[in-house]
């Protein structure tokens, strides 16, 4: 269901907010390991530090979204983006998918503003991929009609192993995490009424 066959041109033309997102970590990732000049003060202008918000420097809500400290995360992340993102964008249009995705990450940032100290610095997708899971969650619950039992139970698995990882992996801002979940659940009945045919997904009756 999730695996991917499309050649690079061919997934791009298909999917091109999540080829752009995911382009935007790899540039950005390695424009910051290169050490390229400008690099250091964008970087302190774009992550996300609680302190620097409350000062009304609320973009940091947004820009934390394409940054990522280590490369593992990066990787991490664009890969996920890459498994589950298509389907949503297929399903949802280019716009609806951005407002889910760039909604749930800014949900999962307002949380960490407010619960976690003043202090704390942050970047990564992570808040906006697991906003992804929260709109699989409405569906598996909500939208029966389009989600087939076998596919549902799978994504049920992804989600919870996912959440468990977040959870109990060391450094991880789980607060980003739930309530970038929780966004995407939230968003989703506002952006579903008018699903686009998704052939994994549907049933065959």
């Amino acid at each position: 269901m999730f695996a991917r066959m499309e050649n690079a041109h061919t997934f791009f033309r298909f999917y091109p907010v999540v080829s752009i997102l995911v382009a935007l970590h790899v540039v950005i990732w390695f424009m910051f390991f290169l050490r390229i000049p400008i690099a250091e003060p964008l970087w302190e202008k774009m992550i996300g530090f609680n302190a620097a918000v409350q000062k009304g420097e609320y973009w940091r809500l947004v820009s934390p979204l394409v940054l990522h400290v280590r490369f593992e995360h990066m990787i991490i992340n664009s890969i996920s983006l890459i498994l589950f993102g298509p389907a949503l964008e297929k399903m949802l249009g280019k716009s609806k998918f951005l407002i889910l995705y760039i909604g749930s990450g800014i949900c999962a940032n307002i949380a960490t503003f407010f619960l976690l100290p003043a202090m704390y610095s942050h970047a990564g997708a992570s808040g906006a991929i697991f906003g992804l899971f929260g709109m699989y969650g409405y569906l598996i619950v909500f939208r029966r009609d389009i989600i087939e039992t076998q596919h549902a139970r799978l994504l049920f698995a992804v989600i919870c192993i996912s959440l468990f990882i977040a959870f109990t992996a060391p450094d991880v801002n789980m607060v980003a995490h739930l309530f970038g979940f929780l966004g995407g659940g939230i968003i989703a009945p506002f952006i579903s009424s008018h699903l686009h045919p998704h052939q994994p997904f549907l049933l065959h009756r």
